[in-house]
């Protein structure tokens, strides 16, 4: 599962080491405690709009230009996400065991196999 608070943690933490700044800069301009920073940039935080505001100025980021890479990172994921659940093998049908009727001594063209006609089971391919 994606999830959004991580890509945006991981786009603020690039945007931060690009400008070789610390977290404690950072915290400290855009008024927000390191710890919770921190958190935010490990995506177990989820940042409202007020604190990305002032992390984007503190940054001096525009806060679209932050959601774009979010977005571009986010459509990376999904694809890659979709890759690999199309690499899952596609389900198909299972007949139980057929039944065959004796065939001794008929021509093998007019054998009859019969399929039973309880459940079917599903299996991976």
């Amino acid at each position: 599962m994606i999830l959004l608070r991580r890509l945006l943690g991981d786009v603020l933490r690039r945007q931060r080491q690009r400008q070789g700044r610390t977290l404690r800069e950072v915290s400290s301009s855009a008024r927000v405690s390191l710890g919770y920073l921190s958190e935010v940039e490990r995506g177990q935080k989820e940042a409202s709009s007020e604190l990305l505001s002032s992390i984007c100025d503190a940054l001096d980021v525009r806060m679209s230009e932050l959601m774009r890479e979010v977005s571009d990172e986010l459509a990376l994921a999904e694809l890659a996400e979709s890759a690999a659940s199309d690499a899952v093998p596609p389900m198909r049908p299972v007949l139980n065991p057929l039944s065959v009727t004796s065939v001794t001594g008929v021509p093998e063209e007019r054998v009859t196999i019969k399929a039973p006609t309880e459940a079917v089971d599903v299996v991976a391919a």
